[in-house]
């Protein structure tokens, strides 16, 4: 993690963009725990700018894993998850808000389902 960055006006030590991304990553994992059941094996967050990227390594339930075998099924997994998403949203959104102090303007997900990433 880089230096921390002292606030000019108050004098308050704030936080790394390490530390936001690391807060970002530790919601991500309780998100997808708590509202898919499910954590990924590994999560990294990456602020670039003004964008957020977030990575998910083999974030699929056991069933997920066999239906996406054949195309049906991936189609299947794959729409299930963006419609789970889409219920999230505002949720989601809020608590990545809240961590970084700004509003989140969109949300974007798309996921592998041959590898789970």
């Amino acid at each position: 993690m880089g230096p921390a960055v002292v606030d000019g006006f108050s004098g308050k030590m704030t936080r790394t963009k390490g530390q936001i991304e690391a807060e970002i990553r530790d919601a991500i994992v309780k998100f997808e725990r708590d509202f898919m059941g499910c954590g990924p094996s590994d999560v990294r967050a990456f602020i670039l700018r003004d964008m957020i990227v977030v990575r998910l390594r083999d974030e699929l339930t056991p069933a997920e894993h066999q239906l996406a075998k054949n195309p049906e099924g991936a189609t299947i997994v794959k729409r299930m998850r963006e419609n789970l998403i889409a219920q999230a949203r505002d949720t989601l959104g809020k608590s990545i808000g809240k961590i970084t102090g700004t509003d989140v303007l969109g949300l974007f997900t798309d996921i592998e389902t041959t590898s789970g990433d």
